[in-house]
C-alpha cells in the first residue's frame, strides 16, 4: 500500500512540525520576558462586588518574584509540593508563577473543596506549604492536626490565627529573583481529579506541559497580541492551564478574569463591555447563555469562540452563529492532556463534532483487544505514544503505577473516553466507557440523546444515563431540569420522548423520563452522571426486592 492510500486517520497531523520544546524552560522566564514592556497589559480583574484591577506583566513580575522570595525564605525549595487554594483572583498568577520560578511542584485546588479534600492532597503529595485564600483558611484549620508534612500555612489576605499573612510578607521581600533553570522534563504541577468513583488521581506534568500551551493558545483559542481573552474557568483545573494562565500568557495575550458566580446576563454584560475578542466557556454556560435574549447584546470586538470541557450541542452552536456570526469551536482534552482534537480556526466545522487531531496528536480508536475499529464504529480515544512520547502528556499518575500501568499499554495511552470517527476524519464524542448505555444490543452515547433533548424549547439541562431492566438490560433513562415557566407532566414527557425519535434514532429515545430541580454535578460543574446512575440501580434493585 502506497503513502497516499493510507487511511487518512493513520496520519499523525502535522507530520513536519515540531515542538521545539527546549531542555530547559520555567514558564516564569516568560513573564520575565513580557515584563520587559513596562506598558504590557496581562491582567484585566474584576469582582462580583464592581472591583476592578488591571495588572501589567512587570506587576505580575514583581509580585511573582516576591512570591518566590518568600517561599525560598521560609524553606521551600526545588521540587517540594505547595498546595494553591486561592479563587479567581491576581494572587492566584502571582503564586502560581512564584512557586514555578523556584522549581516546587504546584498543586492547584479549586476553593471549593472541603477540608477532607485538602488533607487528601497534602497527605497524598507530602506538601510542605499551603497558600489559601481567606474562606479556605477558615475551613482549613484542621489542616495542622490532620497533615504531618504540612509546616507553612500562608494566607492570602491578613495575618490571622496560626497563618501568616502573604501580602505582609511579599511587602518585607524583594522584586527581583533569579528563576531557577528547571529541566522541561522534571515535574511542575500536580492535578487532582474529581475523583466520582474513587479516591481523586495524581496527575503529574513536566515544566514541558506549561510551553506546549502556547500552541493551545495560537492553534486553537486563536490568540493575538491585541485583544482581550477570556476564558471562565475556575483556577482548580487543568482548564486554566489551557485558557487563564500558560495558553494566553505564552502568547503574551491580556487576559480578563471575573471572580463572581456565574450568571449569564452578567456574562453577556461582561463580554461587551471588556470588549472581549477570544471567548472560551464550558458548554454548561453556552447552553445558560442561549437561553438568554440574544438580541440585547452586541460584541463587535469577538472574533473567535471556543468550548470545552464536555461536548457542545449542535443546537447550542447554531443559535450562537445564528446570533453573532461565530461559529463555536469545539475541543476535546483531559488534565492528562493539552488538546487532543479540536476545531480549530479556518477549519470547516461540523457541528456536534469535537473536530480533528490536534497538531502532532496521532489518535486511534480501538476496541477492547487493542484493534482500530472501523470508521462510524464506537471506540475508545487513544494516542500513540511510541516510538515519539508527546512532550505535553502528563508523566504517570503518582505514587499509583498500576493506575499508570492500566492506561499506557501496548504503543498507546488509553484515555477511557470514546468516539466514533467519520468518513472525513472528524472525530464524534460518544462518553465514558461507563457512560456508553447498552440496550438490547444497540451502544448508545447519553451525549446524543441530551442534545435532542435540548433542543427543545421547554428543556433547560439534562443527563442521560443506563437504568436497569430485565428485558433490554438497560433502558435510556433521563434526568430532564425544565425551564423555570414550564409544567412538568405526563404529556410533556410523551412530547419529549418523540421528539427525541424525530431528532435521532429512535432506538435511542428515553424510555423513562424524570423531571429533577436540579442534576448532581462535580464542582468543576460537569454533569455527574454516574450518581444518577448508582440511583437507578439501587432503585430497580429495591422495586425487585
Amino acid at each position: 500500500m502506497s503513502e497516499s492510500d493510507e487511511p487518512r486517520h493513520h496520519q499523525p497531523p502535522g507530520k513536519h512540525f515540531n515542538w521545539d520544546v527546549p531542555e530547559h524552560f520555567n514558564f516564569g522566564n516568560v513573564i520575565d520576558h513580557f515584563a520587559a514592556d513596562p506598558n504590557r497589559v496581562a491582567l484585566l480583574w474584576e469582582d462580583q462586588e464592581g472591583r476592578r484591577a488591571r495588572l501589567t506583566f512587570a506587576d505580575m513580575q514583581a509580585q511573582s518574584n516576591r512570591i518566590a522570595n518568600v517561599l525560598e525564605a521560609i524553606g521551600i525549595r526545588r521540587g517540594d509540593p505547595v498546595l494553591l487554594v486561592l479563587p479567581r483572583i491576581s494572587m492566584w498568577h502571582a503564586a502560581y508563577i512564584g512557586a514555578l520560578k523556584i522549581g516546587a511542584l504546584v498543586i492547584p485546588c479549586t476553593a471549593m473543596l472541603r477540608e477532607k479534600d485538602l488533607a487528601y492532597r497534602a497527605n497524598h503529595s507530602g506538601a510542605r506549604a499551603i497558600i489559601a485564600a481567606p474562606d479556605a483558611a477558615t475551613m482549613a484549620g484542621d489542616l495542622r492536626r490532620q497533615c504531618p508534612t504540612l509546616r507553612h500555612f500562608l494566607i492570602a489576605g491578613s495575618t490571622r490565627s496560626g497563618w501568616e499573612g502573604l501580602p505582609e510578607l511579599m511587602q518585607k521581600a524583594t522584586p527581583r529573583y533569579r528563576t531557577v533553570q528547571t529541566r522541561a522534563s522534571e515535574p511542575a504541577i500536580c492535578y487532582y481529579t474529581s475523583g466520582t468513583t474513587k479516591d481523586p488521581k495524581a496527575v503529574l506534568h513536566s515544566h514541558a506541559y506549561t510551553f506546549c500551551h502556547r500552541y493551545t493558545g495560537s492553534n486553537w483559542l486563536n490568540l493575538q497580541e491585541s485583544g482581550v481573552h477570556w476564558t471562565t474557568s475556575d483556577t482548580g483545573w487543568a482548564k486554566a492551564a489551557y485558557g487563564v494562565l500558560f495558553g494566553p500568557w505564552m502568547n503574551g495575550a491580556t487576559t480578563f478574569m471575573y471572580n463572581g458566580r456565574f450568571d449569564p446576563k452578567k456574562q453577556l454584560e461582561l463580554l461587551g463591555r471588556y470588549q472581549v475578542a477570544t471567548f472560551c466557556a464550558p458548554p454548561t454556560e453556552y447552553r445558560m447563555l442561549i437561553k438568554e435574549d440574544l438580541a440585547r447584546y452586541e460584541f463587535p470586538h469577538l472574533r473567535h469562540c471556543t468550548g470545552a470541557g464536555e461536548p457542545l450541542n449542535p443546537e447550542v452552536i447554531e443559535v450562537w452563529k445564528e446570533r453573532f456570526g461565530l461559529t463555536i469551536h469545539d475541543g476535546y482534552g483531559q488534565t492528562e492532556t493539552i488538546i487532543v482534537a479540536a476545531n480549530t480556526p479556518g477549519m470547516e466545522v461540523k457541528p456536534g463534532s469535537m473536530g480533528l487531531p490536534f497538531i502532532r496528536h496521532d489518535v486511534h480508536l480501538l476496541d477492547e483487544d487493542l484493534n482500530e475499529v472501523a470508521t462510524g464504529e464506537v471506540g475508545q480515544i487513544a494516542l500513540r505514544v511510541k516510538p515519539d512520547r508527546l512532550p505535553a502528556l502528563f508523566l504517570e499518575y503518582w505514587k499509583n503505577p498500576e493506575e499508570t500501568a492500566s492506561v499506557f499499554q501496548r504503543d498507546f495511552y488509553l484515555t477511557g473516553d470514546h468516539a466514533t470517527r467519520d468518513d472525513d476524519g472528524y472525530l464524534w464524542f460518544v462518553g465514558r466507557a461507563d457512560d456508553v448505555i447498552i440496550s438490547a444490543g444497540y451502544r448508545i452515547g447519553p451525549f446524543e440523546v441530551e442534545s435532542a433533548l435540548l433542543e427543545h424549547p421547554a428543556v433547560l439541562e439534562s443527563a442521560v444515563v443506563a437504568s436497569p431492566d430485565p428485558d433490554r438490560g438497560a433502558i435510556v433513562k433521563a434526568f430532564v431540569r425544565l425551564r423555570a415557566d414550564v409544567n412538568a407532566g405526563d404529556t410533556l414527557a410523551k412530547e419529549l420522548q418523540d421528539h427525541v425519535k424525530r431528532i435521532t434514532a429512535p432506538y435511542k429515545y428515553p424510555r423513562e423520563i424524570e423531571f429533577i430541580d436540579e442534576l448532581p454535578k462535580t464542582v468543576s460543574g460537569k454533569i455527574r452522571r454516574v450518581e444518577l446512575r448508582k440511583r437507578e440501580e439501587q432503585r430497580k434493585r429495591q422495586g425487585s426486592g
